[in-house]
């Protein structure tokens, strides 16, 4: 225990000074208890008649209370804070990327509201009780037998190894488990690309519409952005800059948020680009476990015979939030600089949470776990859309997208600001809305929602999607009130 003794008179005098002055500036609260008399001595080279003595005069002036059998503890005071003198605002001298993280962080627009009832932030995951309970065995066993050691950078080898074997049949990717990096979800994949490839200054190619996340970690980093539109088949790659970009980043399986697949012409055209012009190609495959009307596309990477592209999936879309696991593939050349800029940015990964997941996907719980999922999340789409279509009719246009977590729906009759008007009245009645507004470099002409549909059972979709009709009606009442 450190305590502050002035010098000044009889030790046990300078003990009960000082734990006055700890009591009554909040160092020591109320309730704490006190170590044992010996214990302090031994700790403060002080005889045990001095911290005796000290108690003794704390508990006379009502500092102190004593248990039998327990202890010494601090009383209960009522105090009034500040008791001590505020503390000077030190001087702040951010460095460059503090002062534009500050400008980047996400904003609370896409952070999921508090206590609402019905909640459609997208990117959300189906909970499920069985799910918990999987998670909890396979955490349970992997605790008993995984090394406390720290982790490799790279990651485990086991779950490197199931990530190749997944990828080569869901998404056509080979890969060898030394091309593969485990990381803390994709937004520390975003970082590192930024980190490895990127200086300040440099140019990075965005969609637009794009994922916030992944503009807001190169921004923050200091890239020069550079927006190239997307239309029915992806990236229009006909405007990609004369000037090359260092990286270009897409979401060529499922378009962050209007729901577009590449083009196979496209994708070979940006492939083409990248390997011209000396340029890295980031491929975001963040939810392409879930299609609804196909199977699964193979992914850009599985085309990239350049090595020109750097794959990154995350188990936190399919799994649950909470479980900060990704995964990047690496092109060779870049493995020893992704390697070295992990280990300087956290040294190694959570051992038992990789090796539970490990288990999980070769025991084959993790394809059956997605066949359900996916199962289930299509009757949410379907119930999704037929709401709209009885509780909003024509006011709203869906992108269709047979794909994914989120429905993109589009209000032609209104403007931005009775939007802002809907999503405030909403959020007052309980329903959790969100713009696809911050998703575009300018905002687009007919604003829109990016309306995710995995967090809620289909009896409250329903329900939210009649109060979503309930909200338009009653801001169409306000436009339609006299002036």
């Amino acid at each position: 225990m450190y305590l502050n003794l002035d010098g000044e008179g009889p030790a046990y005098q300078q003990l009960t000074r000082a734990f006055k002055a700890a009591i009554l500036d909040g160092s020591l609260g109320g309730g704490t208890r006190l170590p044992p008399s010996r214990a302090l001595a031994q700790e403060l080279g002080m005889s045990r008649i001095t911290v005796l003595s000290a108690y003794d005069q704390l508990r006379a002036e009502g500092y102190l209370q004593s248990r039998v059998g327990s202890g010494s503890y601090v009383s209960e005071l009522q105090l009034t804070p500040p008791l001590r003198p505020p503390k000077a605002t030190p001087t702040v001298i951010r460095s460059r990327y503090a002062e534009r993280a500050v400008l980047h962080a996400i904003r609370p627009t896409y952070r999921a509201h508090q206590g609402l009832r019905f909640e459609l932030q997208f990117g959300e995951t189906q909970l499920t009780p069985p799910l918990n309970n999987a998670w909890g065995r396979e955490l349970a066993r992997a605790a008993s037998y995984t090394s406390l050691e720290r982790t490799s950078s790279w990651g485990l080898p086991a779950l490197r190894e199931q990530v190749c074997r997944y990828l080569a049949n869901r998404r056509g990717v080979q890969a060898d488990p030394a091309d593969v990096m485990i990381v803390s979800g994709s937004q520390q994949a975003f970082g590192l690309a930024a980190r490895v490839l990127l200086n300040e200054g440099d140019p990075v190619v965005m969609e637009d519409p794009h994922y916030f996340g992944a503009w807001r970690a190169f921004a923050a980093h200091g890239a020069e952005l550079q927006a190239v539109r997307t239309d029915d088949e992806g990236l229009v790659c006909a405007e990609l800059p004369e000037v090359p970009p260092r990286l270009i980043f897409v979401t060529p399986s499922h378009q962050f948020p209007s729901g577009p697949v590449m083009s196979l012409p496209r994708r070979l055209e940006l492939l083409r680009y990248a390997e011209t012009n000396n340029c890295w190609i980031m491929e975001d495959d963040y939810d392409s476990e879930f299609r609804y009307d196909s199977q699964p596309l193979a992914a850009l990477r599985s085309l990239d015979e350049g090595d020109r592209v750097i794959y990154v999936g995350t188990f936190s879309k399919v799994l649950f939030g909470s479980l900060r696991l990704g995964y990047m593939v690496l092109p060779a050349v870049l493995r020893e600089d992704f390697a070295n800029a992990r280990y300087l940015s956290d040294m190694g990964g959570l051992a038992v949470e990789q090796a539970a997941l490990a288990h999980f996907m070769e025991s084959g719980a993790f394809e059956r776990h997605l066949r359900k999922v996916g199962k289930a999340l299509k009757q949410r789409r379907e119930v999704m859309l037929e709401g709209l279509r009885q509780h909003a009719g024509d006011r709203v246009r869906v992108n269709d997208s047979p794909a994914g977590m989120h429905v993109l729906a589009w209000l032609p009759g209104y403007d931005h600001a009775q939007l802002d008007a809907l999503i405030g009245y909403a959020h007052e009645h309980g329903l959790g809305l969100y713009p696809v507004a911050p998703c575009y470099q300018q905002k687009p002409a007919i604003p829109g929602l990016i309306l995710g549909y995995c967090g809620l059972p289909d009896a409250e979709l329903r329900e939210a999607m009649r109060l979503f009709g309930a909200c338009l009606d009653a801001i169409d009442a306000r436009r339609h009130e006299p002036v």
